[in-house]
C-alpha cells in the first residue's frame, strides 16, 4: 500500500494527533528544506514520531523519485544525515546565481546581521537573532553565499555552529584586520544619559532617612 493511502491529509492530521498524522514524505521534505546541516534518521524519526526504519525507507524512496524525475536537486545521505543538494550537472546555473547576487547591494537586514557577526564573533545564529530581535537564518545564508562570513567550529555548550567574518569581508571593508573596526562607543548614547533615563524609573532612597512609620510614631507622642 502506498504512502498516499496510508497517511492522512494535513487537515486530517490535526484531528488525528498532529505530527504523527501528517503524510510522511511531504513532512520529510518540509523539514529537510530548513535544516542547516544533514539531519539523521533518528532526529527525523523523533520529530515526525515514526519508527526510524520507516523514515529510512521513505528517504530512500524520495531520493530515487527525484533521480527518476530528473530534478535539479537530489537528496543525499552525507556524514550520517540527509540533506538536499543541487545536482552537479546544474552547477553552472547555481554559480551564475550566486555570482550575480554578490554584485547586488546588501539589504539593511543583511548589513545589521553582518555588523553583529563582525563585533560579536565567533557567534551562533541564535545569538545573532537574539541581538537583532528577529530570525536571521535567511540573511545568514545570504552572507555565507556572498563569502562575507564562514563557519568556524561549534559552540561547546550547545553544539551550535559558530560564524566569523572572512578575509573577503575585510577586503570589501578596506580593513587590514578586525582591530581596525570602528569603535561602537561613539555611536551609543552617553553613559550619563542612559543613567539619567534609568534613574527616572527608580525611586530615590536615602539610607539615613527615618522610617515613615517612625516619624508618625514620634508625632503622635
Amino acid at each position: 500500500m502506498s504512502e498516499q493511502t496510508t497517511e492522512a491529509t494535513p487537515e486530517a492530521a490535526d484531528a488525528a494527533g498532529g505530527v504523527a498524522g501528517l503524510d510522511l514524505k511531504p513532512a520529510l521534505e518540509a523539514v529537510l528544506m530548513v535544516v542547516d546541516e544533514p539531519a539523521t534518521e533518528e532526529q527525523l524519526a523523533k520529530i515526525l514520531q515514526r519508527p526510524r526504519r520507516r523514515i529510512a525507507d521513505a528517504l530512500r524512496e524520495l531520493a530515487d523519485e527525484y533521480t527518476v524525475q530528473g530534478r535539479g536537486f537530489e537528496l543525499r545521505l552525507i556524514a550520517g544525515g540527509w540533506r538536499f543538494y543541487s545536482r552537479p550537472e546544474y552547477a553552472a546555473a547555481v554559480e551564475g546565481f550566486v555570482l550575480d547576487g554578490q554584485h547586488a547591494r546588501l539589504t539593511q537586514a543583511a548589513l545589521e546581521t553582518l555588523a553583529v557577526v563582525a563585533y560579536r564573533q565567533p557567534v551562533s545564529r541564535s545569538r545573532v537573532s537574539a541581538v537583532r530581535g528577529v530570525n536571521c537564518d535567511g540573511v545568514m545564508r545570504t552572507l555565507l553565499q556572498r563569502g562575507l562570513v564562514e563557519e568556524a567550529g561549534a559552540e561547546p555548550e550547545t553544539g551550535a555552529i559558530l560564524y566569523v567574518t572572512t578575509n573577503y569581508f575585510l577586503e570589501r571593508m578596506g580593513l587590514r584586520g578586525l582591530d581596525e573596526l570602528p569603535e561602537l562607543a561613539p555611536f551609543l548614547p552617553e553613559a550619563a544619559a542612559i543613567e539619567a533615563d534609568t534613574l527616572e524609573a527608580v525611586p530615590s532612597f536615602d539610607p539615613d532617612a527615618p522610617d515613615p512609620g517612625e516619624a508618625d510614631d514620634k508625632t503622635e507622642l
